[in-house]
């Protein structure tokens, strides 16, 4: 038994991204030589490849030449890059809103429409900030060259001098203004002080990259010159995959290494084919799955009510996709599409996760919670499991303008009285979240 247990410790690997525990006195660090931007000599760069608890990986970097005495330290973001970049208008009413915290990349924009004001993507580092750093770090890079430009071009310097007043104003809050972040990487966020309950003061949407926006990010696609040919219509039927599982290698999203996911097309009842992808890994035994629409976007959305009233309900079974927000009115409760992601459950199962994801986010449960934020998040989980006992009544809420979600109806035919399917067309807005606008139908060969 000791020998079969210390095989399969010698056959486990280590993480690429591993967490800094108080026992890594000395964590492995790869070293290259590199040159010294300042003095021409060759330096030492250190590399180390970690994780920031509850966000995301990381790679440090640490430089230092030993001729000129030159050091510079750098962190870089070691993860994937989202699907759909990310866009988040906060409207600014009060001294709350000034101080929540912003998490933002090198890739994000910053405009303030009141004042004509844009901070431009690659300008400023990532960083951890506030809606009031922000404004002040914007004050002190006008104020930097000021005794310069008065002694020069005193125009310019009075012109800006009346911005910075203007920008001073926005921090004593003199009128509402509205603050947009827009982020290609999708790497951006924004604290919402209620939460988990709906915040009314910020909206935020995702966008389909553009050609030029990959090409900034290093995301290149195969030309049309024979790299990359299209499938011939029924040269590959979604009939022949039904009881199949495919398999294909990944990286593992928590410590990055190497694991193969699963996939498996089935039918849902009287809805349409979905693919279950389940990916293990092996190094550090995460486990996650998710649920895609296998038919494409259907030609308009779906809204979906239905009261859940009793275990009757609970039962029910749910597809929500990852184009799919849910809402809760009776909790004030509101949940975008990429927060739970594709799955396919029951009522039950998905306010369960609800439950557990929330649980489970340091930003709320963290040691650096404020009292206030944690006296909420206990009551909205007692609220939660007052639901999931039956003892609540509530109104769960699917929004998919892909159109691809569905709940289970208890009736033999159609909907039943607790259950309401509405259909409607998508407008430009979600058309544009969908990347329809700009797809090319006609002439496809």
């Amino acid at each position: 038994m000791a020998q079969s247990t210390e095989k399969e410790g010698k056959n486990k690997k280590d993480p690429i991204f591993r967490n800094l525990t108080a026992d890594d006195l000395e964590p492995e660090a790869s070293v290259i030589e590199s040159l010294c931007m300042n003095c021409g000599e060759n330096g030492i760069t250190r590399l180390l490849l970690t994780k920031i608890p509850h966000y995301k990986d990381v790679i440090l970097m640490s430089f230092d030449c030993e001729h000129c005495g030159f050091q510079n330290n750098e962190i870089q973001s070691g993860g994937k890059i989202q699907d759909k970049g990310i866009r988040i208008q906060l409207n600014v009413t009060n001294e709350s809103d000034l101080n929540r915290q912003v998490v933002k990349s090198d890739y994000t924009s910053i405009k303030i429409p009141e004042l004509d004001f844009e901070i431009p993507s690659q300008s400023q580092k990532g960083e951890i900030t506030t809606v009031e750093g922000i404004i002040d770090r914007s004050i002190s890079g006008l104020e930097q060259d000021q005794p310069r430009r008065r002694e020069e071009n005193p125009d310019t310097a009075a012109g800006i001098d009346l911005f910075i007043a203007k920008l001073r104003g926005l921090k004593l809050l003199d009128s509402p203004f509205t603050i947009i972040f827009e982020d290609i990487t999708g790497e951006c966020h924004v604290e919402n002080p209620n939460a988990p309950r709906k915040d009314h003061n910020c909206t935020t949407s995702y966008f389909v990259r553009s050609e030029e926006q990959n090409k900034l990010l290093g995301i290149y696609v195969e030309n049309s010159e024979g790299l990359l040919k299209p499938i011939e219509p029924g040269s590959f039927p979604l009939e022949e995959l039904e009881g199949e599982v495919l398999q294909f290698p990944t990286n593992c999203p928590d410590c990055n290494c190497p694991c193969t996911t699963n996939m498996k097309m089935t039918n849902i009842p009287h809805f349409k084919e979905v693919v279950i992808m389940a990916t293990i890994c092996d190094s550090c035994g995460h486990k996650t799955n998710e649920v895609k629409s296998g038919s494409g976007v259907e030609p308009q959305g779906i809204r979906i009510e239905v009261l859940v009233k009793g275990k009757e309900d609970f039962s029910r079974d749910v597809l929500k996709s990852e184009t799919c927000s849910m809402e809760i009115p009776e909790l004030e409760l509101e949940v975008g599409p990429a927060a739970l992601g594709g799955r396919f459950t029951t009522i039950e199962g998905i306010l369960a996760a609800t439950k557990e994801q929330l649980l489970s986010n340091s930003i709320l449960t963290g040691d650096s919670t404020d009292k206030i934020t944690a006296t909420r998040l206990n009551e909205f989980i007692t609220t939660l499991d007052e639901v999931l006992n039956g003892e609540r009544q509530v109104t769960i809420v699917l929004d998919d303008p892909a159109g691809n979600s569905y709940v289970q109806s208890l009736s033999d035919v159609g909907c039943d009285e607790r259950l309401e399917i509405i259909k409607y067309d998508r407008s430009f807005e979600q058309n544009e979240e969908l990347g329809l606008n700009d797809m090319k139908v006609e002439n496809y060969a």
